[in-house]
């Protein structure tokens, strides 16, 4: 679970980053160079877990370890399906390119702050060092939406 989680913030963060980076003519066209980079990462987060239980253990990795490696971690992915839905939402309601990534953006840092939100709540926070985790899992968000707003 924890790996689960770790895996969906990265895949948030790194989608969000693409997003508000991206110069693709069309929202569709967006959504795949996100969906393409988050499988480049993926992999290559998967190959370096598995070279590195190589190099630490002196020996080939088992077929259970490499078969557990290629089938985990995936919510770097599945995470970025729902700020990709609003991009795709959005744009189809009309909204321009741009208003469509900053929603996506948008909903994007919403995760993240629940994700920090949850992250305090499970970690046994006070309520005050809850919303620091919060506000600080967001600050990820509003600086892509920053950063897409100085780029473009």
């Amino acid at each position: 679970m924890r790996e689960a989680t770790a895996a969906g913030i990265y895949g948030i963060i790194v989608s969000a980053a693409v997003l508000a980076t991206s110069h693709a003519p069309t929202a569709s066209a967006t959504a795949v160079t996100v969906l393409v980079t988050l499988g480049v990462y993926w992999a290559a987060e998967r190959y370096a877990r598995i070279l590195a239980e190589r190099i630490h253990e002196g020996h080939r990795p088992r077929w259970d370890t490499v078969r557990t490696q290629l089938t985990s971690g995936l919510e770097m992915i599945t995470a970025s399906l729902l700020p990709l839905g609003v991009l795709v939402v959005a744009r189809l309601m009309g909204m321009s390119l741009r208003t469509a990534v900053i929603a996506a953006l948008g909903c994007s840092t919403v995760l993240l702050c629940l994700a920090g939100w949850r992250i305090g709540r499970y970690g046994r926070l006070s309520a005050l060092e809850q919303v620091l985790s919060s506000a600080i899992a967001g600050l990820f968000g509003a600086a892509m939406i920053l950063l897409k707003a100085l780029l473009h």
